[in-house]
């Protein structure tokens, strides 16, 4: 159950926002900060300094903030994870306009699904921003998804930790015959589906995308009220969906292309 406080401190929450964006993508300046906050540079700089000054960052030379060393132990591998979100977050605003609902980008860290990107509905009643957050990987439409399509070695190395429980989370542990079964019916359908596993009143639908920049692991998903979903809208959603992926995975492409072609100049 991950919903904002009654009394959410907008400061506070745009402090860990940051700090998750620097562990999650990497080097960053005050102006991308700033927008991707959407907030005053004099605002972000004075956020990226108290973060500083807490160990939460640390600035280099070139100017730009990288996570510091509190975040130094989680600090994920997946070193194009900017680049890879730029080109996906124009197909998230067209997938939420398409299916109404909010969509996002879900990246495999570890054993937990973090969203990378969420673009929101246009609904009064949505599902929020879910940017920063992570969840065991195999309690998330995004993270069930990825699994279903990891090399069968890296999976069963993921399904073997998640047996063992998050110690943060609690017990959300999973059987390893309860993760095959899992992951034959999503191989099966190419979809999945989180019914109120993670949020109680908000049902999801996950799409695992392919290409450069993906190879750890990568989804995109569709969150939306539960009351608003029904099984008979599927189809729907999941057409929407694999078009997204389909569109994503073909701007991934040219992006490597033109990154290639750049660097051999």
């Amino acid at each position: 159950m991950k919903n904002p406080p009654p009394y959410a401190i907008t400061s506070v929450d745009n402090a860990l926002r940051l700090a998750s964006m620097l562990q999650l993508e990497g080097p960053m300046r005050v102006a991308d900060a700033a927008e991707r906050l959407g907030v005053a540079r004099s605002t972000a700089h004075r956020l990226l300094q108290m973060l500083v000054y807490r160990d939460f960052a640390a600035q280099r030379e070139d100017q730009r903030y990288v996570a510091g060393p509190m975040l130094a132990h989680g600090t994920t591998p997946h070193s194009g994870i900017a680049e890879l979100r730029a080109v996906v977050l124009p197909h998230l605003r067209e997938l939420a306009v398409a299916t109404g609902e909010t969509a996002n980008l879900v990246v495999l860290v570890g054993t937990q699904a973090r969203f990378a990107a969420s673009v929101e509905s246009m609904q009064a009643l949505r599902v929020g921003d879910r940017e920063g957050m992570a969840f065991p990987a195999h309690l998330t439409s995004g993270g069930r998804a990825i699994l279903a399509e990891l090399p069968p070695h890296e999976r069963l190395r993921v399904l073997r930790q998640l047996s063992m429980g998050h110690p943060v989370a609690g017990d959300n542990s999973i059987d390893p015959i309860e993760g095959a079964a899992i992951v034959e019916r999503i191989q099966r359908l190419g979809y999945a589906v989180n019914d109120q596993e993670t949020e109680r009143g908000v049902t999801a639908v996950g799409v695992a995308i392919h290409g450069p920049g993906t190879e750890g692991g990568a989804a995109i998903t569709v969150s939306m009220p539960t009351q608003r979903f029904a099984t008979v809208h599927l189809p729907g959603i999941v057409g929407a969906m694999r078009a997204a992926a389909a569109g994503i995975e073909a701007s991934l492409v040219e992006a490597a292309q033109a990154a290639e072609a750049l660097d051999a100049r």
